[in-house]
């Protein structure tokens, strides 16, 4: 305190200067509140991940088997496709088409679903390869006419498209249908706990 400064001022300037304090101390505790928010916003976003990731690993886990059994799949369906006439041999084709059917239900227990478009269905890019255009008087354009090889998905994942010949533009069929989406039985339904999962982290 200087010689000229009276006492009322003395107490007005350490006031000024508790108050600055107080307002920088306020700023900074609004400062860290915000920090600790957005650390729990993280932490909350990565453990969604994590959980999201650790679904999907269960889930997907056997899709490089899956696509593997694939080609068995492939070579039991051509081998049914070929016509038989010997009965010694027609014996054989029924243990085959056994082995085959019990190939489909262990596919469709694990979530691992046929992909095979029915003649005049509309060629979907998410789900065909088109091999091939060719007009046709039966299948209107953008139809699948014929399945040359079936795809197949895995709990709603593509593990390999359809390889279709589609309508081309021009065909006069009848006009190419919206095909039926598969019901998914590993998705989430409304009652299930726990809601929806925020994408967006």
């Amino acid at each position: 305190m200087s010689d000229d400064q009276t006492p009322a001022e003395d107490f007005n300037e350490v006031a000024d200067a508790a108050a600055d304090e107080i307002i920088a101390l306020k700023a900074e505790v609004q400062a860290l509140k915000d920090q600790v928010l957005r650390v729990a916003a993280d932490a909350e976003n990565t453990k969604r991940r994590a959980e999201r990731e650790a679904n999907d690993a269960r889930a997907y886990a056997i899709q490089k088997f899956g696509r593997d059994l694939l080609a068995v799949a492939d070579t039991l369906d051509r081998a049914l496709a070929t016509p038989v006439d010997d009965p010694a041999v027609k014996t054989f084709v029924v243990g085959m088409e056994m082995t085959h059917k019990s190939l489909m239900t262990a596919f469709e227990n694990n979530g691992l679903r046929k992909i095979d478009p029915p003649r005049g269905e509309k060629f979907d890019p998410h789900q065909h390869q088109a091999m091939m255009e060719q007009p046709s008087a039966e299948v209107g354009a953008g139809g699948v006419i014929q399945v040359l090889q079936p795809g197949y998905e895995l709990l709603g994942r593509l593990i390999r498209p359809a390889m279709v010949v589609v309508a081309a533009k021009g065909s006069t069929g009848e006009p190419a249908v919206e095909p039926h989406p598969a019901a998914n039985p590993y998705a989430p339904h409304d009652d299930e706990a726990g809601g929806s999962v925020d994408t967006k982290a």
